[in-house]
């Protein structure tokens, strides 16, 4: 790890020879709300690698963040977790930007931040990130609109997501952050795949739909290629074997 004087140089692409320290920071989709078997897909993953190459993943994920609220605790979260006390990770998964998106009291009510701000929020979030460690980007999943309003007050809808998604995915690329693009993924697959994959709120994965998450996850290239190929093991699906 780096200490928070030195700015990391080193390859993005580099596979480390050391157990890394990764810190998961975002909203509901990192904390794992819905998935009371393998606790979500960062859960799922500090299993696997606490199983295999001894990775230590730090879930920092709270429900109805919104980008600026993460980014208002990015790096007072390294001052204060045991290992990472004071010190740099040697990787950030951010996950945000689903909260942002929705529409207030009604279906064409004012998005929860607007469009133009949220665009000069998450350029800041990945600026400041970036400086601190490499980021990987993991974006926001389809939610089924036919379920809307959750909790009788927010709308979310496609239309939204996609417009918020693009433009973090933009920002993204203009910054050298690769992207996970979860929600073309899920879209491409089908309405019923994914409802099949979403609890009855409509806006959070379910046990499926995390394991979903995981396995997209496993099979991205950026994440594999930083961490090594043998920092992967048989997907947990929270299935305990006697």
């Amino acid at each position: 790890m780096q200490t928070l004087s030195r700015l990391p140089t080193k390859d993005k692409g580099l596979i480390m020879p050391h157990p890394l320290k990764i810190v998961a920071l975002g909203d509901s989709l990192v904390y794992g709300y819905g998935d009371p078997v393998g606790g979500g897909w960062a859960e799922r993953l500090r299993r696997l690698w606490m199983e295999s190459a001894g990775h230590a993943l730090y879930n920092l994920g709270i429900r109805g963040d919104r980008v600026v609220q993460v980014s208002e605790r990015l790096e007072q979260e390294f001052r204060l977790r045991g290992e990472i006390r004071n010190r740099l990770p040697d990787l950030i998964l951010l996950s945000v930007g689903v909260n942002d998106t929705a529409r207030l009291g009604r279906p064409d009510g004012r998005t929860y931040t607007d469009h133009d701000l949220f665009q000069t929020q998450i350029e800041h979030l990945l600026a400041r990130a970036r400086s601190l460690c490499p980021v990987l980007f993991i974006g926001m999943i389809p939610v089924d609109e036919r379920k809307m309003p959750f909790l009788d007050c927010f709308y979310f809808n496609h239309g939204d997501q996609y417009s918020f998604k693009e433009t973090t995915k933009q920002a993204c690329l203009e910054q050298n952050i690769p992207y996970l693009d979860l929600f073309d993924l899920w879209m491409d697959r089908g309405d019923l795949w994914c409802q099949e994959r979403l609890m009855a709120d409509g806006l959070h994965p379910n046990v499926q739909g995390y394991q979903s998450i995981l396995e997209d996850i496993l099979h991205w290239s950026p994440l594999t290629s930083f961490v090594g190929v043998d920092g992967f093991i048989q997907p947990f699906t929270g299935i305990v074997e006697k």
